[in-house]
C-alpha cells in the first residue's frame, strides 16, 4: 500500500466530519472507506447519506451521529489530553495503516513518537501462572533493551506484567473501551504512569465507551497491527490471545509461542501454536533473530476447525457500492490511500471467552490468598520470590498459603526454593 500523499493533520472542521461519520451507527472502518472514497470526503459523504439510504434496499440503516455529541467528544478529548490521529496523519503508525479494517481515527494519549518505533506485542492469559508472569516480565525487559516497544492490551495477567516491565523504555497500551472508561478500572494508575514515562495509550472507541465482549477482539487486531511480531506467553485453547495470534497471521506478522507444561491447561494454546508452526520463544534472542531474518514466513497456523463461525465486529453496510467503485484514494478530507478489501475478523465471543472478564469487580484484594496462590501455581516449578511478586501479597501470606497447600498434599517443594502444584 502506498504512503499517504499528505502528512498534514486534519483541520478541526475535517476532524469533526471524520469523527461524526465513524461514530455513526452501522459505520465501521470498511463502510467509512467506501463512503469517503465514493464521495471524496467525510463531509460530502455525510451530506449524501440521506439520499443514498433512501434509494437503498438494504434492511439496515445508518443513524448519523448527532453534531452535539461529536462536539462534546472533541471537547472532552481536549480535557483528557487526547489527540485524534487520522489515517493520513504522519503520526499514524505505518504497520497499522497497512492492515485490513485499520481504524480511520486513533484516539491517542501520550507520545506520538513511540508509535513510529518497531514494536513487539506480548499477550497471554489473564489468569497466568507465576512462571508465565515472570517470563513475560523478563521477555519484555530483554526486548526493550533491544529497542523494541512492547505493545499489549492492558488486561490483567501477562499484559500487565509486560507493560510494567517495559515502562522505562516506553510501552503502548491498546484499550478495548474509551479513554474515560479503561478496562479494568484498577489499571488507571498504570495508564498515567505509561503516559508520564513516554509511552502511549490508544483506542479507536468513543471516549465514554464501556467495552463489551466483542470489543476485545477488535482491540486485539490493533495490538497485532501495531507490531512486527506477537509473542503468546500462556493461552488456553479458547483464549483471546489466540485471536490476536490469528490476526497476526492474517497481517503477515511473525507469531511466537512460549512452550509450557503439557499438564497445564494454560499452555494448551501455546503448545498447539508450536505444533502448527509458530516460532519457539524461550528468550528475547529468539524474537530478535526471527524478526531480523524477516517475518511472514509461517503460512496458515490455524486449520479450518480451529476458528468458530465468523461474525462481524461492526454492523456495517458492506454492499453500498460495487468493488469497481472503491478504487479512488483519499488524503485528508481525501484520506491516505488504503486497501479497500473487506476483513474477515474473528467471531465476537463473550467477554470471558476472549480473556476478559464480564465484570470489573475481581481484584487481588478480594481473593482469598490460598485461592490466589493456587491460581498462580502449575506443574512447572516457580521460585517463591517470583510467586510473592506475582501474587501482590505480603510474603507471610504467600508462605501461609503454601503451608496450607503443603498440608493438603497439593504442593511439591523442589530444591532452590522452588514450588509447584502436586
Amino acid at each position: 500500500m502506498s504512503e499517504p500523499s499528505s502528512a498534514s493533520r486534519l483541520t478541526e472542521e475535517q476532524l469533526f466530519h471524520w469523527l461524526r461519520l465513524i461514530r455513526s451507527e452501522n459505520v465501521g472502518p470498511r463502510t467509512f472507506r467506501q463512503l469517503v472514497n465514493k464521495f471524496g470526503g467525510a463531509q460530502a459523504a455525510l451530506e449524501a447519506l440521506p439520499a443514498l439510504l433512501a434509494r437503498s434496499a438494504h434492511g439496515r440503516m445508518i443513524r448519523i451521529a448527532e453534531p452535539d455529541d461529536v462536539r462534546a467528544e472533541m471537547e472532552r478529548a481536549k480535557q483528557l489530553g487526547v489527540r485524534f490521529v487520522s489515517l493520513g496523519d504522519a503520526d499514524y503508525p505505518a504497520p497499522l495503516r497497512a492492515i485490513e479494517a485499520a481504524p480511520p481515527l486513533l484516539a491517542l494519549r501520550g507520545s506520538a513518537e513511540i508509535l513510529s518505533r518497531p514494536c513487539v506485542a506480548i499477550v497471554g492469559s489473564r489468569n497466568a501462572s507465576a512462571a508465565g508472569l515472570t517470563f513475560a516480565e523478563r521477555l519484555a525487559q530483554g526486548l526493550a533493551r533491544e529497542n523494541y516497544v512492547i505493545v499489549s492490551g492492558l488486561a490483567r495477567g501477562v499484559d500487565l506484567s509486560a507493560h510494567r516491565a517495559s515502562l522505562a523504555a516506553g510501552t503502548i497500551a491498546v484499550l478495548a473501551g474509551g479513554h474515560s472508561r479503561p478496562y479494568p478500572s484498577e489499571h488507571r494508575p498504570l495508564i498515567e504512569e505509561i503516559i508520564a514515562r513516554g509511552g502511549a495509550v490508544v483506542t479507536e472507541m468513543p471516549l465514554e465507551w464501556e467495552p463489551r465482549g466483542r470489543d476485545f477482539p477488535r482491540r486485539n487486531r490493533i495490538v497485532s497491527g501495531l507490531s512486527r511480531g506477537v509473542v503468546v506467553v500462556e493461552a488456553a485453547r479458547r483464549s483471546g490471545s489466540l485471536i490476536t495470534a490469528r490476526f497476526a497471521m492474517e497481517q503477515g506478522r511473525e507469531i511466537f509461542a512460549v512452550p509450557g507444561s503439557p499438564l497445564d491447561p494454560r499452555a494448551e494454546g501455546t503448545n498447539d501454536l508450536l505444533r502448527q508452526g509458530a516460532t519457539l520463544c524461550i528468550g528475547p534472542d529468539d524474537v530478535t533473530r526471527a524478526l531480523a531474518a524477516g517475518a511472514g514466513r509461517q503460512g496458515d497456523l490455524f486449520g479450518e476447525g480451529d476458528a468458530p463461525a465468523e461474525e462481524p465486529f461492526w454492523e456495517e453496510m458492506d454492499d453500498l457500492f460495487s468493488l469497481q467503485e472503491r478504487t479512488s484514494a483519499f488524503a485528508h478530507d481525501r484520506a491516505a490511500p488504503v486497501a479497500l478489501v473487506s476483513v474477515a475478523p474473528e467471531p465476537a465471543e463473550s467477554a470471558s471467552r476472549n480473556g476478559e472478564p464480564a465484570t470489573d469487580d475481581e481484584t487481588t484484594d478480594t481473593v482469598d490468598p490460598v485461592t490466589r496462590v493456587t491460581a498462580l501455581l502449575g506443574p512447572a516449578p516457580v521460585a517463591i520470590d517470583d510467586l510473592v511478586r506475582a501474587a501482590g501479597l505480603p510474603a507471610r501470606e504467600v508462605n501461609a498459603a503454601l503451608l496450607e497447600l503443603d498440608l493438603a498434599g497439593r504442593l511439591v517443594r523442589h530444591g532452590s526454593n522452588l514450588v509447584s502444584l502436586a
